[in-house]
């Protein structure tokens, strides 16, 4: 191959390369003459940024656990205890006509819009009912009522099998004791 001689550069070349001199001297001349203390602004921003890293990992003033406190301090999360009522009269109605699978549904169904309009961090639109019984900030008593409801819906649903009054007691008793269960304390 025969050798080609480099090629001329252009006027926009021309130009990057002669702004490029002119940033190198300059800031050249200025971090040379100001290396000295810029290697020690340097050496310092480095170490205390190791330092912030281990001051997170440690914790040592127990910021998770003073997060844990409050988070306990937290009142339960449970459902208004009219519409709590109103909602197992609904399904009361439902199952009175034989239609427990519809009843069941109902309960999980007016659950989720109650926990979403208390809480709407808990519930996305693609939350599943699995999903939302396992959240963290729901009380356990929560967790079980919402689960049983749940197992008997997705059976209902997805295994195609139709409920029968066991279930439905079964459900009912589940969110009954769940939400009602300040009523119980008050009356007691």
């Amino acid at each position: 191959m025969p050798v080609q001689p480099p090629r001329e550069p252009n006027l926009i070349e021309r130009f990057f390369r002669w702004i490029g001199e002119i940033l190198s001297e300059a800031l050249g001349g200025l971090f040379g003459s100001a290396w000295p203390v810029l290697q020690w602004i340097l050496l310092a921003a480095l170490i205390g940024g190791v330092l912030y890293m281990l001051y997170q990992i440690i914790d040592p003033f127990g910021r998770v656990k003073r997060d844990e406190i409050e988070l306990e301090e937290e009142p339960e999360w449970r459902p208004d205890q009219g519409a709590a009522v109103a909602l197992l009269e609904d399904a009361d109605r439902l199952a009175a006509e034989g239609k427990f699978d519809e009843a069941t549904h109902l309960l999980l169904q007016r659950s989720v819009s109650h926990m979403s309009s208390a809480r709407p961090d808990w519930v996305e639109p693609s939350s599943t009912a699995r999903e939302l019984s396992q959240i963290e900030g729901l009380p356990e008593a929560a967790r079980q009522a919402f689960t049983i409801i749940a197992e008997r819906v997705e059976r209902s649903l997805f295994a195609l099998t139709h409920l029968e009054r066991a279930d439905w007691e079964a459900a009912r008793e589940a969110y009954a004791q769940f939400a009602l269960s300040r009523l119980d304390r008050g009356a007691a």
